[in-house]
């Protein structure tokens, strides 16, 4: 897309819907509005999901019985001004299996984005967290600005449909143009539709709704479970309350240290590595790899794919077009996750006979639209959270002057990833910051999770988060794996450590590593 900085952690909810059919905080004093604080929450069977969260149907239950419920919870629109007016943040959880005696609390998730469902997210990992349900009620929510909590709108799908096949890697004077058009008609329709909400969803603001949470749901501490961008609105959270952290887990860790930018720099290497994994695993295999002889031989017909399509688009999900960009769009997402390089491989080899479809629905997964052709509000509200975030606000000029370094980092992806810092252009909200501040001394402390081989949040992030968090606070685990994240993998050791500390409360020894 003309491009939200969306690579900072929305797929691994948008995976799950492919397989499954900042700042600088103020005070950690909790909410003190007694009619918010005190209120009853309604917990009701869950509806079929809205169309902002992404249509489908409604959550079934576990194969154990666990029934899915759906609440509202009222929270301030202004957290400077509580007494302003409230939004609806949307909730769902599954209550513990291992009955009263056995049940810690809730244990609260944030999947990723920002701008991830977590109404939808947690019914479509759920299985992977059979074991910390033992113990907790499993909970997530719609964060502000998302889903059914306050939504931000901004074009239609049609319009969408346009919009993402703006070419993200401009080769002239006019192309950039055209770039910068796009970003900022979308924008600008953002502002049309939902300028009163988008001074209100910074992660500060939603991590002032997830104490609010805690204390709604009757515990003393926030239990967290964090992936991708939830572990920057847990180290958010941390910074704000950090009395209030009870056992927290920080999966696929978002560098806390850095601005856009650097961000967007360390996801080029990153995406390039990942790219690097799957071409030698593709000609590793038995049966022999149908898109390329050697590694580089696979990077190198990529590289004339995404080049032809630049000039002339294939057939994708009639009537779309594939696009150079809907085409990156595809590899990035399938790049998120080791179970996506048999589809990369497929969609690939297709695309050379010059059908798109595969790489299509990859991109489609990756932009949040369903088989309908309706679009979550995945993309606007990864830009408002993002746009009110960050402060930096970038131009034309400073990319060109960025581009060698971004090409070096990766030659496919890094031009994409350049371009994508135009994404705040004329936002309406101004940015809080350049980094978010982690810092928490006196939290308890927190299991930090990085994965050496994950594209979207490189592994030297967890390292930085540890530090970042202050003495004594992060514990960090390596995983030597492949894609994005490290519990949902499946990996025993990982899985095993973090259910020893949310369930008994035992850290694993600083340093730890799984493979």
């Amino acid at each position: 897309m003309p491009n939200p900085p969306r690579l900072r952690a929305t797929a691994l909810t948008a995976t799950a819907v492919l397989l499954c059919p900042l700042l600088a905080g103020c005070g950690g004093d909790d909410p003190k509005d007694p009619d918010l604080t005190a209120q009853k929450l309604s917990w009701k069977d869950c509806p079929a999901p809205s169309a902002p969260e992404g249509g489908g149907a409604a959550p079934s239950p576990l194969p154990n019985g666990g029934r899915w419920q759906c609440a509202t919870m009222k929270a301030p629109r202004d957290w400077s001004d509580p007494k302003a007016g409230t939004i609806d943040v949307a909730l769902i959880r599954v209550r513990a299996s291992g009955g009263k005696s056995q049940r810690i609390g809730s244990l609260i998730f944030n999947f990723g984005g920002p701008g991830g469902s977590g109404v939808t997210g947690l019914p479509a990992f759920a299985d992977d967290f059979a074991e910390l349900r033992t113990r907790y009620d499993l909970v997530s929510f719609d964060p502000r600005g998302v889903g059914r909590s306050a939504a931000v709108e901004c074009k239609n799908a049609k319009q969408l449909d346009t919009y993402l096949q703006v070419d993200m890697t401009p080769d002239d004077a006019a192309e950039e143009r055209k770039l910068l058009d796009g970003t900022e008609s979308f924008n600008a329709a953002c502002e049309k539709n939902s300028g009163a909400m988008l001074p209100h969803v910074r992660t500060t603001d939603a991590a002032r709704d997830m104490d609010l949470m805690r204390q709604v749901l009757g515990d003393r501490k926030l239990y967290y479970f964090g992936i991708s961008y939830g572990t920057e609105l847990g180290g958010v959270y941390a910074h704000l309350f950090p009395k209030n952290v009870g056992r927290a887990v920080f999966d696929a860790v978002v560098d806390p240290t850095q601005n856009p930018e650097q961000g967007s720099l360390g996801q080029a290497k990153g995406f390039q590595l990942a790219l690097d994994n799957y071409a030698r695993n593709c000609v590793s295999m038995a049966e022999g790899c149908p898109v390329g002889d050697t590694p580089q031989d696979v990077k190198n017909r990529i590289a004339v794919l995404l080049k032809n399509l630049d000039a002339k688009p294939i057939p994708g999900i009639p009537p779309r077009k594939l696009t150079q960009s809907l085409a990156t769009d595809g590899i990035l997402q399938a790049l998120y996750s080791q179970e996506l390089w048999k589809y990369l491989t497929q969609g690939l080899y297709q695309a050379y006979q010059g059908d798109g479809k595969v790489l299509m629905l990859l991109a489609d997964s990756l932009n949040g639209r369903n088989e309908n052709g309706e679009y979550s509000n995945l993309i606007p509200a990864n830009v408002a959270i993002s746009c009110a975030d960050d402060k930096p606000r970038y131009t034309v000029k400073d990319v060109t002057a960025k581009l060698p370094e971004f090409r070096a980092a990766s030659p496919l992806f890094g031009d994409t990833l350049a371009w994508e810092m135009l994404s705040c252009s004329d936002w309406a909200v101004p940015g809080a910051a350049y980094h978010p501040n982690v810092s928490a001394p006196g939290a308890a402390p927190i299991l930090v999770i990085g994965n050496t081989g994950d594209p979207a949040t490189p592994y030297e992030g967890a390292s930085r988060m540890v530090k970042a968090l202050g003495k004594g606070v992060g514990i960090e685990l390596t995983y030597k794996g492949q894609g994005h994240g490290a519990y949902i993998s499946g990996n025993k050791c990982v899985r095993n450590a973090v259910d020893a500390y949310l369930l008994q409360g035992k850290t694993p020894a600083p340093g730890t590593v799984c493979s």
